[in-house]
């Protein structure tokens, strides 16, 4: 095993989209660990001369690229050696750190959980203690921050081709799952040869739901391990901490993604314990719980979560 880091800049970040065909800009074996860098925001999120310090690289990439299909800025991919079609990607965050003093929150017209309540696009810059791992916001509350990735993917199927960064999917993407945050371990289907892994969206601060659009967006470094389990792909990606399960499911229609999500949690139960499906059915209305991950990403997230204190034992 061996460990890497990836940069985030030119050569290794794709502005807005991904893309199946893409030269991967790392190659790894599984079992491996990457510290991946990444970056946040557009010309018009950064901040003014004395509201932050914009990061040298983070200004090299906007000069450099072309944004095209959405508005991320993605590091990757990453090829993972033997991971093939029908697999199963296990990343291990074990660290996700903030990377710059600022972040941004945005605002804007037809975007959101009310479109109609911004009458223009309005860009604010929010203050970051790095050491204190806290932000000050405007009306004057101060608030602990939860890094976390809003973007952790494999690649599409190499026939879906390129696709924007904004609606999440099955391959993972713009899940903004603030689960996703270190300690947990990501499972993700592979479907490409290598699976072609991005990360981004870096996130200091989010509720759930994110009803304005955007969260407190912020450049973010993370620690990765990734493992292989063969021929094991789930449906969709699933979060799995020591004390929790997470399922997810993605729809533009909100009570269809609460039904997958919580089906998916009763596949796991049916697996993985003796209960039968009526019986997981119960159990998940019993002890389970939705939560909104976002309304704003063209389809909408839920994620169940199950305590494994509650799993029976054969």
């Amino acid at each position: 095993m061996a460990h890497h880091y990836l940069p985030a800049g030119p050569d290794t970040v794709h502005w807005g989209h991904f893309d199946p065909a893409a030269a991967p800009v790392l190659r790894i074996a599984a079992g491996d660990t990457v510290q991946i860098d990444t970056l946040s925001g557009g010309p018009r999120n950064l901040p003014d001369a004395g509201q932050g310090s914009v990061l040298p690289n983070h200004r090299a990439a906007l000069a450099a690229l072309a944004q095209d299909l959405g508005p991320h800025l993605v590091t990757g991919p990453i090829h993972v050696e033997g991971a093939v079609p029908g697999d199963r990607l296990i990343v291990d965050i074990v660290s996700v750190e903030l990377s710059q003093n600022w972040g941004w929150n945005a605002i804007e017209p037809g975007f959101g959980a009310f479109p109609d309540l911004a009458t223009e696009y309005e860009n604010m810059i929010i203050p970051i203690d790095i050491a204190r791992s806290r932000a000050a916001l405007p009306w004057g509350v101060n608030v602990d921050l939860h890094p976390f990735f809003g973007i952790l993917a494999v690649a599409p199927e190499l026939a879906t081709g390129r696709i924007g960064t904004v609606v999440p999917g099955a391959f993972g993407g713009n899940m903004d799952n603030r689960f996703a945050r270190a300690g947990a371990s990501l499972h993700l289907p592979v479907f490409c040869e290598g699976a072609l892994f991005f990360a981004g969206d870096g996130h200091a601060l989010q509720g759930n739901g994110e009803v304005c659009d955007t969260a407190l967006e912020t450049a973010l470094n993370g620690r990765f391990r990734f493992r292989l389990e063969k021929g094991t792909a789930p449906r969709a990606p699933e979060i799995h901490r020591d004390d929790l399960l997470v399922t997810m499911a993605f729809d533009p229609d909100l009570d269809r993604a609460a039904v997958e999500a919580t089906s998916r949690m009763m596949d796991i139960l049916t697996a993985q314990t003796p209960l039968s499906r009526r019986e997981a059915w119960r159990h998940c209305s019993l002890c389970a719980d939705l939560h909104i991950t976002q309304l704003v990403n063209g389809k909408k997230g839920v994620h169940c979560t199950l305590r494994r204190a509650t799993l029976p034992q054969d």
